[in-house]
């Protein structure tokens, strides 16, 4: 493709993100090198979705089978339950190991050069790499920025990796904690409240914002906080900040409200995760070198096309894709924006459609959600002018959840009144996080509810929640 460099394309970071536009830029025919400081994969693959997930599954048979009584209802009787903690990380950190080696392994089939150490911009079309061996410098016609995010500690929080950790040190699972308190209730603390809780630990969730769960839609963070906290006596405290952490044993934390200020009560627990949200990892990228700038948060800026922005003009040849973009921060999000890159480079411009990305938190049940929630519908219409309405339908009603016993849960979907078009949809039980992709291809595809009304899904399955929400939304349409 490109005369004069040594790479078509060069891409700083490893990850998810990375690694997808690696694959496509082979596809095309472009020459491809990738550069990663630490393993293959990032922190999906080492640190966050994949080892997470394994915990998950793990504890959650845990739980499925310390339920006698759910059990006992389909007539299965089980003895004494117990588990393993050290098998259970075992299990977490052999699929890591599995997965980054499949990556390594595809890249390197396919004849992407993998570059080990640091990368950073040296100047247009030029990166430097510290390596092992020494400070090499690369030439490309494209270069994309992938740098990732790391865990975001708030201030005066003191992370000793021990007793007061990250999510990092969490998926280790290196100790089950008696008591341990969880700051934030994103998908992050409510994915390890569930492990923990799962494996016998006494959980108190912190939350800054007013209310726990703040960034799901309303109807479904009801029903949650009522089933995977109520029920399980999970202690769930909002509006109060935690704003001193002081490890040890026990490890003490302040708690202040959120609004004054003031000091409300002092925890002294076993241990503390803090799951605060992520920050981008774009330090030391020397991004002045191409006259860049990043936004006080340290995100990147780009335009629609994901290319790299400098007092508002994209730079030629340089794009940012992932978690450093602060777009959604989401390992399958960072996958499509370096495909949509790639195909924009190669002259078929393609931009990424934020709206019909799902996303799902992996507690039991799970959650699921795609597009806008009640509230940033309502919002839009108000600035477009058409009204919103919404269809709600329950798991009790399932025929496949019935027979799984698994009936607790919501599927809710948000469209215009007017011309019935999907804007959301949002689902809160067995299997969600599979669900919501078929409303996610409907929002991708701009379909409406008159049309998705007559889709005809398999019976009984746990599909039918989303059709029968679709013919409740016909009917008052």
């Amino acid at each position: 493709m490109s005369q004069g460099f040594d790479y078509d394309l060069m891409i700083i970071g490893a990850g998810v993100g990375g690694h997808g536009a690696a694959l496509h830029a082979v596809a095309k025919g472009l020459k491809t090198a990738i550069v990663e400081a630490a393993e293959m994969g990032g922190t999906c693959v080492n640190r966050g979705c994949i080892p997470s997930k394994a915990l998950l599954a793990a504890s959650g048979r845990v739980r499925e089978l310390h339920q006698a009584h759910h059990l006992q209802s389909m007539g299965i009787q089980i003895g004494g339950v117990t588990f393993d903690r050290q098998a259970i990380a075992n299990h977490a950190a052999n699929l890591v190991s599995n997965i980054r080696g499949n990556m390594s392994n595809s890249l390197k089939r396919l004849g992407v050069d993998v570059i080990q150490g640091w990368g950073k911009m040296a100047a247009s079309q030029k990166v430097t790499v510290d390596t092992p061996e020494g400070e090499k410098t690369f030439t490309a016609n494209h270069i994309i920025l992938a740098p990732g995010s790391i865990p975001f500690v708030p201030p005066g929080i003191e992370i000793d990796g021990k007793t007061v950790f990250t999510s990092d040190d969490a998926i280790k699972l290196e100790t089950l904690p008696q008591w341990i308190a969880i700051i934030g209730s994103g998908y992050i603390g409510l994915e390890f409240a569930d492990v923990y809780s799962a494996l016998g630990c006494e959980i108190t969730v912190i939350e800054a914002l007013d209310k726990v769960m703040p960034t799901f839609d309303p109807d479904i963070a009801k029903l949650a906080q009522r089933v995977l906290l109520q029920s399980r006596d999970i202690e769930a405290r909002a509006g109060v900040i935690a704003r001193k952490i002081t490890p040890g044993t026990p490890v003490v934390i302040e708690l202040a409200d959120t609004q004054t200020k003031e000091l409300v009560d002092v925890l002294e627990v076993d241990a503390c995760l803090v799951a605060t949200g992520r920050i981008p990892y774009t330090q030391n990228l020397n991004l002045a070198a191409v006259g860049v700038e990043t936004d006080r948060r340290g995100f990147i800026p780009v335009d629609d096309n994901l290319a790299v922005v400098a007092n508002g003009e994209p730079v030629p040849h340089l794009w940012a894709i992932g978690d450093a973009t602060g777009k959604m921060m989401l390992a399958h999000a960072a996958s499509a924006q370096g495909v949509a890159v790639v195909e924009t480079i190669c002259d078929r411009p393609r931009q990424v459609d934020y709206r019909s990305i799902p996303a799902a938190a992996f507690t039991h049940p799970e959650m699921s959600f795609v597009g806008l929630t009640e509230p940033q519908a309502i919002e839009l219409g108000q600035a477009e002018g058409f009204e919103v309405a919404t269809a709600r339908t329950y798991f009790k009603a399932n025929s496949k959840a019935l027979a799984e016993g698994e009936t607790d849960g919501i599927a809710k979907v948000i469209y215009r009144k007017d011309t019935g078009e999907l804007l959301g949809a949002h689902i809160f039980g067995l299997h969600a996080a599979d669900l919501i992709q078929e409303a996610a291809n409907a929002i991708a595809n701009r379909q409406s509810v008159n049309e998705l009304a007559f889709n005809v899904h398999t019976h009984p399955t746990l599909s039918e929640v989303l059709d029968e929400a679709y013919k409740r939304a016909l009917e008052t349409h």
